[in-house]
């Protein structure tokens, strides 16, 4: 008894030895940090070191929770002492601090090894003080717009130490368009005494909902160059330290589209300017030649998106329409974002007289004053002047066989001969052209092929009054999801396009207009439910058109200029 109780703590001394043996073979990884404390807006330097290699890669992850990672490097260093080689693994990271506080750096695994846990602790930023080294300040402009009307959003870095380089975030509010505005500014001020240099950008910002709208802080890293007594560090190169600046958010009150508003197109700007462009000044053609019709639609402080369609199909059938594909187009200036509109069209008359084209209205939204305006384009009439060499005479009717033999007299006794001459010499013929006939007959039996049975096009039209059906139910119910799903089943159909906005290229003005609005409306819903009638209409017409183009391709066409 007293053996086996002797045995006992020497089974557990061995035991305990066997379980701690992995721990005394493993590899021993020290972090620590290059200074402490440290402020919000200050990156510092966190390193691992190791004088063995460990068990496996590092898993930074749990560092994400407190810290930013901005940038990780791994070395390996060795060194010969008194005769002794020694490695050295250093793993270093770039950190700052998402908060302030006595933050927790946890141990890291590296495998199955370890890293010890440390504490740091952020301090709120001196750059809150006036005389900061670097800092930013944004402002926008007007606090009060409305639903997609343009916002100047404006960002200027103040620095007063050199910095190696630089990255500014862009604003990423919701429910908006954010659009940068050409390149950065240069300058320097003088604040409280001090020397700045600034760096200003700008943003055209549309909010796309009505209500309260936050434009979240916009951050900036900088590398900011230490002070000159350590200017420099390995190889000649300038140490640094990264800093970081946030700005302060900045709320907007999205006013929705006023009740006094009534024009079909919402279309909120600072100016609007309308005008034409014709071909021939003297707005006279010819029957049958074209005479192109240029109409032009800008406006500051929208997006291109936005503009309406402006030209409209002629009343008068004898006059002939082909519109051009309408050409968007942006241009920065220092009132943001001015778009412009272009659409051309042939007119061709087919018969002389006078064409009267109606005035062109288009209302719009003055930001600034807060009213609705319009511009306009007064009625044109174009004069169709016959053909010079149009005199056209009625072909002569060929007569009816019938008729042929009431026509011709009757012959005289003394030309009985004659005319049996010119009987026999008819019958001939006659013989002859049915023998041809024949044997063309013959010919076509032999060699006919069979039909071929052109199955696709009965398949692609029973697709496309499939797609109708679903998009006039759509539009009906105005459900803009079922809308966008039978344009998308349509657009996969006949242009291999999986979107809106790759569908809306392939179609006339007014459809992709449409589509741009619903895509519009789905990506920002609106205060206003969406009304689908103006879409199918505008699908229903855009199908009419390729039919009649198609019948007329089928078919021959008359042609574009007359002789």
């Amino acid at each position: 008894m007293m053996k086996r109780l002797t045995l006992i703590p020497l089974l557990t001394t061995v035991l305990m030895l066997f379980l701690l043996s992995p721990v005394t073979n493993a590899a021993t990884i020290k972090a620590t940090v290059d200074r402490n404390p440290i402020a919000i807006n200050e990156s510092f330097q966190l390193t691992f070191s190791s004088t063995e290699s460990p068990d496996g890669d590092p898993d930074f992850a749990p560092l994400k929770k407190d810290f930013d990672i901005l940038n990780q490097q791994q070395s390996n260093q060795t060194s010969f002492v008194n005769g002794k080689i020694s490695h050295t693994l250093q793993w270093s990271l770039t950190l700052m601090a998402k908060k302030t506080g006595k933050l927790l750096i946890p141990s890291i695994t590296f495998g199955s090894d370890i890293s010890n846990p440390l504490f740091i602790e952020v301090k709120q930023s001196v750059a809150q003080s006036a005389n900061r080294d670097i800092f930013l300040q944004v402002e926008a402009s007007p606090k009060t717009p409305y639903v997609q009307s343009q916002v100047l959003y404006t960002v200027r870095f103040f620095r007063r130490v050199q910095i190696r380089q630089a990255s500014l975030d862009d604003p990423e509010p919701e429910n908006a368009v954010v659009e940068k505005l050409g390149e950065d500014k240069n300058y320097s001020t003088v604040i409280n005494g001090i020397n700045y240099s600034v760096i200003e950008r700008q943003y055209a910002i549309f909010p796309q909902k009505s209500g309260p709208m936050t434009i979240p802080p916009v951050t900036l890293t900088a590398e900011v160059v230490r002070n000159r007594s350590s200017r420099f560090g390995f190889f000649g190169s300038q140490l640094t330290t990264t800093r970081r600046a946030r700005s302060l958010p900045v709320t907007l009150e999205v006013k929705a589209k006023p009740a006094s508003y009534t024009a079909a197109h919402w279309l909120p700007a600072q100016q609007v300017v309308l005008k034409e462009e014709w071909s021939n000044d003297k707005l006279t053609v010819n029957v049958g030649e074209p005479i192109t019709r240029t109409l032009t639609l800008l406006a500051i402080g929208t997006t291109s998106s936005q503009l309406p369609e402006l030209s409209a199909q002629p009343n008068n059938p004898a006059l002939k329409s082909y519109p051009d594909k309408a050409v968007l187009k942006e241009q920065i200036s220092e009132h943001g974002i001015i778009a412009f509109r272009e659409e051309k069209t042939a007119l061709i008359p087919s018969k002389p007289g006078d064409y009267v084209l109606p005035e062109i209205k288009v209302y719009w939204f003055n930001t600034q004053t807060g009213q609705t305006e319009m511009v306009s384009l007064p009625e044109v009439t174009l004069h169709a002047l016959a053909a010079k060499n149009s005199n056209v005479t009625t072909p002569p009717v060929a007569q009816t066989p019938a008729k042929a033999e009431q026509s011709i007299p009757q012959c005289p006794p003394s030309a009985e001969l004659k005319t049996t001459d010119n009987s026999l010499i008819w019958k001939g013929i006659s013989l002859l052209l049915a023998v041809l006939w024949g044997l063309t007959l013959l010919y076509c039996l032999r060699f006919k092929k069979a039909p071929v049975e052109k199955t696709t096009p009965s398949l692609v039209n029973h697709v496309d009054d499939n797609i109708n059906r679903l998009l006039k139910k759509a539009c009906q119910a105005n459900d803009p999801k079922a809308a966008k799903q039978a344009l998308l089943k349509w657009g996969k159909q006949h242009f291999s396009a999986n979107s809106l906005a790759a569908i809306a290229p392939h179609c006339e003005a007014r459809l992709r207009d449409e589509i741009n609005k619903l895509n519009q409306y789905l990506y920002a819903p609106q205060s206003d439910p969406w009304q689908g009638n103006a879409l199918f209409r505008a699908f229903a017409e855009h199908n009419a058109r390729k039919k009649v183009s198609q019948k007329q391709a089928d078919s021959p066409l008359e042609p574009l200029y007359k002789n």
